[in-house]
């Protein structure tokens, strides 16, 4: 895999891992009991954006770490996965 093609993945897992990392640790106004004027009680109290894309960035950083581990150092690809899980389907030969 070159290095275009591993940043591009990067790129993908980065978004997808901070839409699940973004709601971690949010605290809302409704949670310290001071609700601004004109906004809806759920809405997060103060920024944290900086720690979600920090926190996002490690949990990408290790995830690529283990793609990585399991291409270039066992030898998977991506075309293993479908003969990972056998096939319980047939039987056995006698």
């Amino acid at each position: 895999m070159s290095w275009v093609s591993f940043t591009a993945l990067f790129f993908a897992t980065w978004w997808v891992v901070l839409f699940a990392v973004l709601p971690f640790s949010v605290r809302t106004q409704d949670d310290d009991h001071d609700v601004t004027l004109g906004t809806v009680p759920s809405a997060p109290r103060g920024p944290h954006m900086l720690r979600a894309v920090i926190r996002t960035t490690i949990a990408t950083a290790i995830l690529m770490g283990i793609f990585y581990g399991l291409t270039h150092g066992l030898g998977y690809s991506l075309s293993d996965i479908p003969h990972i899980v056998p096939d319980f389907g047939q039987t056995p030969a006698k």
